[in-house]
């Protein structure tokens, strides 16, 4: 570095006082609103919809200009893939019945043992999207002595799948507090 930047460098410092640490808007607790809810899976309707008209249209156009040199055979394929994908819409967007916090409760009744942190995580599962929620629990210790991991279904509330095991972690280091 020449004598100039050393220079311009010394005049950028900071002094303490003008460095600031504040949490992101998405974490700062006065702008705190109520819970969060997670979408129903039920808006894939809508795409769904639109699709069934999108091939609606273009089936109309197909049948009554099929003699217009602007409309061929590819209306009519494309009707039949939006069409396709309106019922797999459809299939698809079966309601949300079951809350984070309910799937919470029948995943605490089905571990079997006192719960003290849990987890919930929506994903889906299978062909057809099927809403699932993935919930991860520890027993209600300071060290948790086992965990549970329960899959519960967003639309029946039925427990799917469930393990439970000593906890293998060693929280020792961490200390008895």
């Amino acid at each position: 570095m020449s004598d100039a930047e050393v220079s311009d460098t010394e005049s950028q410092t900071v002094s303490d006082a003008e460095i600031t640490d504040e949490l992101p808007q998405e974490l700062n607790i006065s702008d705190y609103v109520g819970p969060y809810l997670f979408p129903n899976n039920s808006r894939r309707r809508i795409p769904a919809i639109i699709y069934l008209s999108a091939a609606v249209v273009c089936t109309v156009v197909w049948a009554v200009a099929s003699d217009s040199p602007l409309v061929n055979g590819g209306f009519l394929g494309a009707a039949i893939a939006l069409a396709v994908f309106a019922v797999y819409g459809f299939i698809c967007g079966k309601e949300l019945k079951i809350d984070e916090s309910d799937a919470l409760v029948i995943a605490v009744g089905a571990v079997g043992f006192p719960v003290g942190h849990a987890s919930a995580q929506m994903g889906w599962r299978g062909w057809f999207s099927r809403p699932t929620w993935r919930i991860l629990l520890y027993s209600n210790e300071p060290q948790p002595d086992q965990r549970g991991l329960v899959f519960v279904d967003g639309v029946t509330g039925e427990v799917i799948d469930q393990l439970v095991q000593p906890n293998p972690e060693d929280w020792a280091h961490l200390g008895n507090d």
